[in-house]
Formats: C-alpha cells, sequence, structure tokens
C-alpha cells in the first residue's frame, strides 16, 4: 500500500524536482554541444572542458539526489563526500550519436510546459531523424492531436493548469486518439506517479534529466510497437473489405444461380411431358422404349436437382414452408424405396428394407422426408459396386426420447472420417485418393441434412474406406412447428 507523503516531504520532493530541471538542462545542453564539438574542427580543449561542465551537472545531480532527502535533511542519513569524476573518453566517444538509416523514425509530439525542456528533447528528437512538433500546455496538446496525426507523445506529468495525468486521461478516452502511444516523462521521485501513469494506458515513461541512449532506445520500441498494430489494423480493414467483396459476389452468384435454375424448370418439365406423351402413344420397339427410359430416367433426376437447388435456397433464406401432415414410417421407408428400385435392378444391387408397421404415425412434411430417403437411397446405390447391397431400415430409438432413426446403409467405397462434414456441404466433394477417382455428393445431402433439421432432427454418417458407409437421420415423433 502506497502511503501519502507529509507536508515536509512533499515540500522536499517539490525542490528536487525544480533542482533537477535546470540541472537537467545544463547536461542536456552540454551533451549536445559535445556531439557538435565532436563532429566539428574545434580545439580539443574545448570539448575537455566541455566534458568538465557535463561532468560537475551530473556530479550536482547526484548530490541533489542523495542529500536532498527528508531523512538527510533531518539528520537521519549519512552522507559520504562526492567527488567529481574524471571524464573516461573512451567510454563517451563509444556512446552512439548518430541515427543509423536503419532506425525507425515518427512523428513526435513534445509537451512540457519548460521552453528549455521542450528545446533540449526537440532538438534530441530531430538529430535522431524524427518529425517533431512542440507544446507547452496539455490543452495545446490535445488540439494539436485532434488537428494533426502522431505517432508518439511524449508528455511531462508536472504542467500548470492541466497536468500531465488529465491529459492522459482525455488522450485515452478518445477514441480517436486512444490508440497514440504517450511516454510520460517526469523528475517526480515517486514511483506511485510511473505506475499511475501505466495503469492509465501510458507506454512506458522516461525519467529527467533524458539519457540518449535511454531515450532513443524507449522511443524505438514505442515506435515499433506502433507500426506493428498499424500493420494489423491494415491487415484486419483488408480482411473485413475482402470479406464483404466476397459477401457480395456469393449474393450475386447465388441470385444468378437462382434465376437460371428457375428458367430451366419450365423447358425441362415441358420436355418431360413430352417425352412421357410419346411413351403412352406405344408403337416403339425395345431398343426405342428403352432409349426413352433413359432419357425420362435423367429428365426426373435433373428436375430433382433442380427442385433440390431452389428448396435449398428457399431454407437458407428461411422462406420455405413444411407442409405438415400424417406419416408413417414403414409407408415413407416402402415408398422412397419403390422409387429407386429400378435403378438398383439396373445395377445388379441387392436393395432391401427393413420397417415396422407398427411403429406409430408422427406429423411431417412427408414430400421432404421422401426425397431426403431417395436422396440418400440413390447416392448409396451409386457408389455401391455391382453385386453389392444397400439396406434401408426405421426403428426406434432406444433412449426414450421420442426418436426414429432412420438408416440407410451400403457396401460400396466408404468415406474418409475428414470429409464426414463437407459431404453436407453444398457442392460439396469428396476425394477418395484409393480409388483414384471423385464422389460428387452433388445437392442431395446438402438438401437431406436441411430437410432434416427443419424437421427438428439430426444427420450423420459413420464410414470406413472400403468398409461402406451408413447414413442415419433422426425425426421427434412431434416435430418443432407442427400443428
Amino acid at each position: 500500500m502506497i502511503q501519502s507523503n507529509t507536508p515536509e516531504q512533499e515540500s522536499v520532493a517539490l525542490l528536487r524536482h525544480d533542482l533537477r530541471n535546470p540541472i537537467g538542462q545544463i547536461i542536456g545542453y552540454t551533451e549536445m554541444l559535445i556531439e557538435d564539438t565532436r563532429a566539428s574542427s574545434d580545439p580539443a580543449g574545448l570539448l575537455a572542458d566541455l566534458e568538465k561542465v557535463r561532468a560537475a551537472g551530473k556530479t550536482l545531480l547526484t548530490i541533489v539526489e542523495e542529500r536532498l532527502t527528508h531523512d538527510a535533511l533531518r539528520g537521519d542519513a549519512v552522507t559520504t563526500p562526492v567527488t567529481i569524476p574524471t571524464p573516461d573518453r573512451r567510454t563517451e566517444t563509444a556512446r552512439p550519436n548518430v541515427i543509423t538509416e536503419s532506425d525507425q523514425h515518427g512523428h513526435i509530439l513534445v509537451v512540457d510546459d519548460v521552453e528549455a525542456n521542450r528545446d533540449i528533447l526537440l532538438r534530441r528528437l530531430e538529430k535522431q531523424g524524427h518529425q517533431t512538433v512542440g507544446a507547452a500546455s496539455g490543452s495545446e496538446a490535445l488540439s494539436l492531436l485532434a488537428a494533426s496525426p502522431f505517432d508518439l507523445v511524449l508528455l511531462d506529468i508536472m504542467m500548470p493548469e492541466m497536468d500531465g495525468y488529465e491529459t492522459l486521461r482525455r488522450i485515452k478516452v478518445d477514441p480517436d486518439l486512444r490508440h497514440v502511444a504517450v511516454v510520460m516523462i517526469t523528475a517526480l521521485d515517486e514511483v506511485d506517479s510511473v505506475v499511475r501513469c501505466i495503469e492509465m494506458g501510458a507506454a512506458d515513461y522516461l525519467p529527467k534529466p533524458f539519457d540518449p541512449v535511454l531515450l532513443r532506445a524507449r522511443i524505438g520500441s514505442c515506435l515499433r510497437e506502433k507500426r506493428a498494430r498499424d500493420r494489423e489494423t491494415g491487415l484486419f480493414v483488408e480482411l473485413q473489405d475482402s470479406y464483404r467483396h466476397l459477401k457480395d459476389l456469393e449474393t450475386m452468384r447465388d441470385d444468378l444461380t437462382h434465376m437460371i435454375v428457375h428458367d430451366l424448370r419450365t423447358p425441362l418439365t415441358s420436355i418431360l411431358a413430352g417425352m412421357q406423351t410419346v411413351e403412352a402413344v406405344g408403337d416403339l420397339n425395345e431398343i426405342q422404349q428403352e432409349m426413352l427410359g433413359l432419357s425420362l430416367d435423367g429428365g426426373h433426376t435433373l428436375l430433382g436437382m433442380i427442385n433440390d437447388l431452389l428448396d435449398i435456397d428457399k431454407m437458407e433464406k428461411g422462406s420455405l414452408q413444411l407442409e405438415y401432415g400424417t406419416v408413417s414410417p414403414d409407408e415413407l421407408v416402402h415408398s422412397s424405396v419403390a422409387q429407386v428400385a429400378l435403378l438398383a435392378r439396373n445395377k445388379n444391387i441387392t436393395l432391401t428394407e427393413h420397417s415396422d408397421n407398427r411403429l406409430p404415425p408422427f406429423s411431417a412434411d412427408g414430400d421432404k422426408l421422401r426425397r431426403t430417403l431417395v436422396n440418400l437411397i440413390g447416392n448409396a446405390l451409386k457408389f455401391t459396386p455391382s453385386g453389392g447391397t444397400v439396406d434401408v431400415s426405421v426403428q426406434p430409438s432406444g433412449s426414450g426420447m421420442g426418436l426414429l432413426i432412420f438408416a440407410v446403409r451400403d457396401s460400396g467405397e466408404g468415406i474418409p472420417k475428414e470429409a464426414f462434414d463437407r459431404i453436407f456441404e453444398k457442392f460439396g466433394q469428396v476425394e477418395n485418393r484409393k480409388a483414384g477417382r471423385k464422389m460428387s455428393t452433388g445437392l442431395g445431402l446438402t438438401f437431406s441434412k436441411m430437410a432434416v433439421e427443419a424437421h427438428g432432427g439430426r444427420i450423420w454418417v459413420e464410414s470406413e474406406p472400403g468398409q461402406g458407409s451408413v447414413f442415419f437421420f433422426t425425426l421427434p415423433l412431434t416435430a418443432p412447428g407442427a400443428p
């Protein structure tokens, strides 16, 4: 827990703050003069004198730090003599003075009510390659931030009228400014002042007087984080734009598909009606009847796909209404098997059914469920080799939840587990690598899934490659929405 200071301690802290400012200015200006002198042809004597001035400034700062304390003034602290250090030219020469091309530069706002402090920081930052603007108060800083974008703000804490705390608070509550990184600059003693600023959203802090190396490092770190956030924001915006564009294209594709498919149904229905009329006329030889039968089968298959696609579109838009009626489970299985019996005979596949006429009738859309079963049985027949088997069954659930379980079991190629979900997607395809062929599921499984779920049921598949497949779906005896 942080204890509040006594008036005497506050007075000492304020005095230390006031002394640090001019001492920091002496050190700051001297360091910049030393850097300029090293880069010029001035005599070495001037450089040596400047280094002595800087050393004296640092010694004076050390005296303030160590001796100008509340305990020291009361006589509780033990003081030791402070000696002026001799400048180590090897160390000073090794300090980096020139910004490298690889360093990141930014647009930085420096906020300090003391003009000399502001000037030192601005000149130091400009030598490092940054674009800078100065502000003498918190209110001026807020106005500049509102008028122009900045990458970073160096904000002094101790300022009249609006201090750094209030300025930081207003920056962080403004949606347009909260992303701007703020580094607090302070000569205060209390650690809690730094903690308070970090908790309010400050990115970092810098103590006065400024160390050029520390200044460069912390500003560079903040700018790198800012650049990374900007890249993430830009990528997110691009992703949103791409997603919106993709959705627009999908909508356009679906609308175009719906229009084309809807327009196809009318001429296809006319073709089927014409072929059925020819069939009824008679006087066709065996080959002609076979060809006509194949054409009718293909036409009905195509019409079924068109109807599936149109119904899927309606289900996706929530505009398809189920037409409920009383449905017999036994009759549903029997009539569905009858529709594809000819296909099974033509492929030499044994098609069997298992149901119980004692199962209770239930309320459902019989046409949608019959199309569901026909889709599943037709899909099983399609991928079952000649001589194979397909079995269709319905039985009550053993869970006692009032469910019926329908199953279509085949001895076909099987489906890999990673494709179980994909096969129910619209236009989904599963690549059977072992067989070297693609198994197109078309729209039948998509329609089946949506029809079953519209009745409050669930559909899934169990399969192993080479072991055949079983498609299951459950239906409640009392479907949601049934009258």
